[in-house]
C-alpha cells in the first residue's frame, strides 16, 4: 500500500510543486474544494489594493483609458483562450456563467432559426444531471421566446444519441459533470450533434483550468465557463464566453448593451453590434473582480495544461486507491469514472450520511463539499494540491468513519 513517505517522495519530484507557494493556503487546512472555489493567489491581495487605491482612488475615471480597464474583458479572454483550445479574439471574460449561457443559447437558436434547413427545430437537449442553472436558463429562455421551444432532459449519456434528432436545435452539455466528475468526449459528441443538424453549446465550469480542452479542434459551436473554480479568480469572479471566429458574424444575442455596440461613446439611439467577440459583451464591467482573474492566469502561464492533467490524474488515482484500501469497510460508493478519458479533476463518493461526514471532515480541516443525493465531492487542483495532502485527507476520513465521529443530525448550512 502507498505510504505517506511515498507521497512525500512524489511531492519532492513534482514539477508543479513550486507553484503551491503562489497561493495563500491557511495553515492546518487541506483544501479539496477548488472545484467550487479556487484558493486565493498570493498576488491577488496586492492587485486588489492597487486597483482600489491607485487606479480607482488616485486616477479615478481616467483609468478606463490609462489602466486599460476598457479592454480588460478582451485582454483576459486572450490570456484564457489557450487553456480551452481557443484562438485570440474568441473569448471575453464578462458577466456570470448563467448570463453568458443565456446569450449563447439565444444566439444558437437564432442561428438555427435563420438557417432554412434548421428553421423548424424547436428542442434543446441536455442532461437531467446537468448543473441546475443551465437547465433553468434553457427553460426560462424557451418559455420567454414563446415560439414552441422545449427542453428535453435525458437521464444518461447512453440516451444522448437517441435524443438528438430532426427536432433538435441545440445540444447543451457541461463538459465535466459537477456531481460525478464524468467527462464527455467533446469531439465525438460535437460531431454527433452536427451530423444530426444541431449546434452544440458547452459549459466548461468544471473543465477550464482542470483538464485540457480543445474547443476549435473538437468542433464546438459556443462555450461558457466560470473563472472562480480551477482558474482561481475569486468568489463570484466574472465568467467567460467563447464564440469561434467562424460564428462571430452570425452571433446575435438579446442583451444588446452598450459595451457590445460598434461605437459605444457615439451615444447613438440605435444598437449596432461591434464586429468580433465584442458582440458577446453587454454592460459596464466589474473592474475590481475582473482584475483578480489575471492573478490566477499568471500562475497558469508558468505551466501547461498537459502537465496539470498529468498531475490531476495522479492525484485522483491516488485518492481513489487510498479511500478504497483504507476505508473499504464503510458504505462508500465511487461515482466518478475510473477511466482517465472520462474523469475530470474531482472524485465523488456517496455515503448514507454524506453531509454529516463532510461536516466532520471540514471541522477537522479537510475541506470538500456535499451535493445531493448523498455525494461528497473532493476537488483536486494540481497547482496547489500535494500528494501528502491526499494521504492526510484519507487518513482523517478513515478516522472519522472508523470512529463514527460524525453527527447525523448536523444542522445544514445554507451553502453545502
Amino acid at each position: 500500500m502507498t505510504t505517506r513517505d511515498d507521497c512525500l517522495q512524489r511531492d519532492a519530484q513534482d514539477p508543479l510543486a513550486a507553484l503551491r507557494a503562489q497561493f495563500d493556503l491557511p495553515a492546518g487546512v487541506i483544501y479539496l474544494d477548488g472545484n467550487s472555489l479556487g484558493a486565493r493567489p498570493t498576488a491577488a491581495l496586492a492587485r486588489a489594493q492597487d486597483v482600489i487605491a491607485r487606479e480607482w482612488g488616485r486616477d479615478l475615471i481616467r483609468s478606463w483609458n490609462t489602466a486599460g480597464w476598457f479592454d480588460l474583458p478582451k485582454r483576459l479572454g486572450d490570456r484564457l483562450a489557450p487553456l480551452i483550445g481557443a484562438e485570440a479574439s474568441e473569448v471575453v471574460v464578462t458577466d456570470t456563467t448563467s448570463v453568458n449561457l443565456f446569450k449563447a443559447l439565444a444566439a444558437a437558436l437564432h442561428m438555427q432559426a435563420e438557417d432554412p434547413a434548421a428553421a423548424g427545430r424547436r428542442v434543446i437537449v441536455t442532461e437531467r444531471s446537468n448543473f441546475p442553472t443551465d437547465i433553468y436558463m434553457a427553460q426560462g429562455l424557451s418559455g420567454w421566446l414563446a415560439r414552441g421551444y422545449t427542453v428535453k432532459l435525458v437521464d444518461s449519456v447512453d440516451e444522448l444519441p437517441g435524443a438528438i434528432d430532426a427536432d433538435t436545435a441545440v445540444v447543451m452539455l457541461t463538459h465535466v459533470n459537477y456531481r460525478t466528475g464524468y467527462q464527455h468526449d467533446m469531439a465525438a459528441t460535437s460531431a454527433l450533434a452536427h451530423a444530426r443538424g444541431a449546434l452544440i453549446v458547452w459549459d466548461l465550469a468544471h473543465s477550464a483550468g482542470a483538464v485540457p480542452v480543445a474547443l476549435n479542434a473538437d468542433g464546438a459551436d459556443l462555450a461558457v465557463g466560470c473563472t472562480y473554480k480551477y482558474l482561481n479568480g475569486g468568489p463570484g469572479s466574472p465568467a467567460f464566453i467563447w464564440v469561434p471566429k467562424r460564428h462571430q458574424a452570425r452571433f446575435q444575442q438579446p442583451l444588446s448593451g452598450w459595451w457590445g455596440h460598434a461605437a459605444p461613446f457615439a451615444m447613438a439611439p440605435d444598437f449596432a453590434p461591434t464586429d468580433g467577440i465584442g458582440r458577446a459583451l453587454c454592460g459596464t464591467q466589474p473592474i475590481v473582480s475582473l482584475a483578480m482573474v489575471e492573478c490566477g492566469l499568471d500562475v497558469f502561464a508558468q505551466t501547461t495544461m498537459a502537465a496539470i492533467r498529468t498531475k490531476s490524474l495522479a492525484l485522483t488515482d491516488l485518492f481513489i486507491e487510498l479511500v478504497e484500501a483504507r476505508c473499504g469497510g464503510h458504505p462508500l460508493g465511487l461515482v466518478t469514472p475510473r477511466e482517465h478519458a472520462r474523469r475530470g479533476s474531482q472524485v465523488s463518493f456517496t455515503h448514507p450520511h454524506g453531509y454529516a461526514v463532510m461536516a466532520a471532515l471540514i471541522a477537522r480541516g479537510v475541506i470538500g463539499d456535499y451535493r445531493e443525493p448523498a455525494i461528497m465531492r473532493f476537488g483536486f487542483t494540481p497547482l496547489y494540491t500535494s500528494f501528502a495532502d491526499v494521504w492526510d485527507a484519507v487518513e482523517i476520513l478513515r478516522q472519522i468513519l472508523d470512529d463514527q465521529a460524525y453527527d447525523i443530525n448536523a444542522q445544514r448550512d445554507a451553502v453545502t
